[in-house]
């Protein structure tokens, strides 16, 4: 080992971790914090959230070498409002940019590396201009993150910004690593205006010179071709670390969140028979409409199939229309419910921590996403892993999913005589297997974790 090396080495390693101010984004970055703290108890953390998002994670326990520091709220719009205007959120983030930076300065022992999100250029910058590593951390999958990657592409090839126009079922298969893809599960977030394509302008490209690596909460052997066929295209290594879920809260039989404690919704799936529930949450961000809501309650009670619905604001609503048919909450913790012997599926909008959580837990699927990455992430679920089917098939506002087929759809995957269940449950099973396997060590994924931080203690890239 060269003297640059040696005293890299010897210097004290603390990670500044910069999520954008999302839960979807937020709740990775404290997962895999946790692994790295675990993995080496000498490594300092600091988490830098808004002051909002550290109170909502104020419960959780985290060890002694992991702090935080906070931003102002007013730096940038509450949390609440995102879901309202994206695209105005988006650019208010950059405020945070300043009180950032200050941070950074502030720190004791100094900062040796920087992870933050993909869409946080400034962040970058940041640590470029204080000759910190910066290491880039992808929350979504990596056919998202490709697609996204080579958005200048698709334009060349004619891509119109404005999805009004009839391309929907146009096949793009000049991707590299994805043999094929409708115009239609391109990730999206607007689908009436020019700014159809806002979400690719959140991956900027960096030069090695910038940036030292490329994370991502996936795994490898889930995405492999695509996963390859990135590290051809990045100037700087990649790490496949995922899936980072709560999977060591599965064996702790108290809780710190209140509402957890409080409501007993683990002891209503207790008395459920096995597989005969059906899990529902949109995530935390977009809604339906008050028509998609009435058709997919009417098509619930249509279904006769019993439900776990996470609605958050709607509870009190829901619970009233649906009456004894399902047990409606604000919250609960996920990957318990999913890995509860009562649960036989799971009608998800496709956020890319729920799919991972998915694959640990082996339960099919029936998709319904809103925008962006949750599109692309549907096609990936039933058509790549093929572990679901489309409740949703088609994108837009004026798009409306009947009660009937609703209802026929969720009796088709919660049939356990139906052979496409058996189909689906024999797949899902599969894939839970390469999941749990590349979490292990040995595995590609603690593989990946273990190279990473290697590089980071040696820090530089190599």
């Amino acid at each position: 080992m060269d003297t640059n090396s040696m005293q890299a080495a010897t210097k004290v390693c603390h990670i500044v971790f910069m999520p954008y101010p999302a839960r979807g984004h937020i709740n990775p970055v404290l997962i895999l914090s946790k692994l790295l703290a675990s993995e080496k108890n000498d490594i300092n953390i600091t988490i830098v959230l808004t002051e909002e998002w550290h109170c909502t994670i104020a419960s959780e326990v985290f060890p002694s070498n992991i702090r935080f520091a906070t931003i102002f709220n007013d730096v940038l719009p509450s949390a609440k409002l995102q879901a309202a205007d994206t695209s105005a959120f988006f650019s208010a983030v950059k405020h945070m940019a300043a009180p950032f930076e200050h941070i950074l300065d502030q720190l004791d022992p100094p900062v040796t590396t920087i992870i933050t999100d993909n869409a946080l250029a400034w962040a970058v910058e940041a640590g470029y201009s204080r000759n910190i590593p910066v290491g880039l951390f992808w929350v979504m999958s990596v056919t998202s993150f490709t697609i996204l990657h080579h958005c200048d592409d698709l334009f060349e090839k004619g891509i119109p910004k404005n999805m009004e126009e009839n391309v929907g079922d146009t096949v793009m298969d000049f991707i590299p690593g994805i043999p094929s893809i409708r115009v239609a599960d391109l990730p999206y977030i607007c689908p009436k205006n020019d700014q159809v394509f806002t979400l690719m302008r959140w991956v900027p490209k960096f030069p090695s010179s910038k940036v030292k690596y490329q994370l991502f909460n996936t795994i490898y052997e889930l995405e492999s071709q695509v996963c390859d066929a990135i590290k051809e295209k990045l100037e700087y290594p990649v790490y496949s670390v995922g899936p980072l879920i709560p999977y060591n809260d599965l064996d702790c039989k108290s809780s710190s969140n209140v509402y957890d404690q409080e409501h007993h919704y683990i002891e209503w799936l207790d008395s459920q028979p096995a597989s005969s529930v059906l899990y529902i949450s949109m995530g935390s961000l977009f809604s339906m409409s008050s028509a998609q809501m009435d058709e997919m309650v009417a098509g619930l009670k249509i279904s006769g199939v019993q439900f776990l619905w996470v609605a958050r604001e709607d509870t009190c609503r829901l619970q009233e229309d649906c009456h004894d048919l399902g047990l409606v909450v604000p919250w609960c913790h996920q990957l318990k419910v999913l890995n509860h012997s009562s649960v036989g599926g799971f009608l998800t909008h496709c956020g890319w921590n729920s799919i991972v959580e998915i694959t640990f837990a082996g339960i099919p699927v029936l998709t319904f996403p809103f925008v962006g990455d949750q599109i692309t992430q549907s096609k990936q679920v039933v058509e790549d892993l093929k572990i679901g089917l489309r409740l949703k098939k088609e994108m837009g506002d004026k798009t409306l999913v009947t009660r009937e087929e609703i209802a026929k759809t969720i009796q088709t995957l919660m049939n356990v005589d139906s052979s496409e269940r058996k189909r689906l449950v024999k797949r899902v099973k599969q894939v839970q297997e390469i999941c749990q396997a590349a979490m292990k060590k040995g595995g590609s994924s603690h593989t990946a974790l273990d190279a990473f931080i290697q590089n980071i203690l040696l820090g530089h890239a190599h």
